[in-house]
């Protein structure tokens, strides 16, 4: 079933996306080093790392740091981590922060104040329409209202905003409206809805699967990679809305080949692990109805309230996405397994906002792993390539190849 036909039109997205691939290939080279030579400062001087270095090391500062640590985010241009830190008695945390490689920025509101207030957020303007995140590059919450919220509603925002103290968040409107993207159409079907594939994995009894959204899951239980044919995989797990938008799909044959790739059409990237997502990484997608699109991710823990319910722990970015691209696979130029489209406002024609369930912490609650390692931070995300439905987000209608795929390394 390694199906490989692919519309025109995403091929071409495609063909414009393995460019960008490759611009994004020389922003985030491989190297690793640090900048030790030279001048007497050099052994804390930040140092330049890859995104995924740059996250493993905002996870390790954050509890060296403790109450001190006030978020982090990666700089593409420079490639470093900067590291948030609350002013206090002893300086010697920040001290052990830059010798660790991150570049340090004293800011005003401290993570504790700044999450009190997503919660604040969360009981007082749970409103259909809205969502918010920490955005630790403005040291703020980052509040975000569709188009749909107007009068009393965004009164009640706004007041709730005001609230939180002068400094503590900001607001903005979006043209669009927050919405799931599950539509009709191809790639893989269930239920009269068209889902994008985001990675294959193996769960927990050894058996082949893979991942899609959540609202995929809950929409229908069995699945087909052609409009109107026979299912070939069966949900087994799925979480929507609540603490997380994922779903574990099992294919229905033992034997299905389910390969960590991502298929890009006229070639495929090797998915090697899944990763955490760091603010500021650059970051691409693959769905079935607009093929290859990238952007940075803007913000993590975020908060959207979709009309069916309030999804909590998502990852906001500037990527674009449209109905149908729901579950596709969200991932680095180098092969890192990122996140599962889940929703957001906008389109690729006018842009918007989308958000992302972090695989990660799908792959976690449903037991499952990337390739043959333990989950959360398996070797083989994903992807689909094309085998049963493989290859998770396909555009190409035939087989559930095309949508996820694509070759980042061009």
């Amino acid at each position: 079933m390694s199906h490989k036909r692919i519309p025109k039109r995403k091929a071409a997205m495609a063909a414009g996306g393995v460019v960008a691939l490759g611009a994004a290939a020389v922003l985030l080279p491989n190297a690793n080093a640090s900048q030790d030579g030279g001048s007497p400062d050099a052994a804390t001087a930040p140092r330049t790392l890859k995104a995924a270095d740059a996250s493993d090391l905002a996870s390790r500062l954050a509890g060296l740091l403790g109450d001190t640590f006030a978020g982090s985010y990666y700089d593409p241009g420079a490639r470093q981590l900067v590291v948030n830190v609350v002013p206090g008695d002893n300086d010697q945390v920040v001290v052990q922060a830059k010798k660790a490689g991150a570049a340090v920025r004293e800011v005003d509101n401290s993570m504790g104040e700044l999450e009190d207030g997503a919660r604040t957020l969360k009981s007082r303007a749970s409103i259909p329409g809205t969502s918010w995140a920490i955005d630790p590059r403005t040291n703020k919450i980052l509040v975000t209202a569709d188009s749909t919220v107007t009068g009393d509603r965004w009164d009640r925002l706004e007041s709730t905003v005001e609230g939180l103290g002068s400094g503590m968040a900001t607001v903005r409107k979006s043209a669009g409206t927050f919405k799931t993207f599950a539509s009709g159409g191809d790639a893989i079907f269930g239920g009269g809805a068209r889902c994008s594939l985001g990675f294959n994995v193996t769960a927990g009894d050894g058996s082949p699967a893979f991942l899609t959204a959540g609202h995929c899951g809950v929409a229908a239980d069995q699945w087909s990679d052609a409009q109107g044919g026979q299912p070939i995989a069966t949900v087994d797990q799925a979480v929507f809305p609540g603490e997380g938008d994922f779903a574990l799909v099992r294919y229905d044959d033992p034997a299905t080949e389910a390969p960590s790739e991502v298929d890009l059409g006229d070639q495929t990237l090797p998915i090697s692990q899944a990763a955490e997502a760091a603010v500021g990484l650059e970051v691409f997608r693959m769905g079935s109805t607009t093929g290859l699109a990238d952007g940075q991710v803007l913000g993590l823990d975020a908060t959207v309230n979709y009309p069916e319910g309030t999804v909590t722990g998502l990852i906001q970015t500037d990527v674009c996405a449209e109905p149908g691209d729901s579950g596709g696979s969200l991932f680095t130029q180098d092969g890192l397994a990122i996140g599962l489209t889940s929703g957001g406002s906008g389109d690729c024609t006018a842009g918007g906002e989308t958000f992302f369930q972090p695989v990660t912490t799908a792959l976690e609650a449903v037991g499952a792993t990337l390739g043959g390692e333990s989950a959360g931070a398996d070797d083989d995300g994903g992807a689909a390539d094309g085998s049963g439905v493989d290859d998770g987000d396909a555009a190409d209608g035939t087989g559930v190849n095309g949508a996820d795929g694509s070759d980042l390394t061009g």
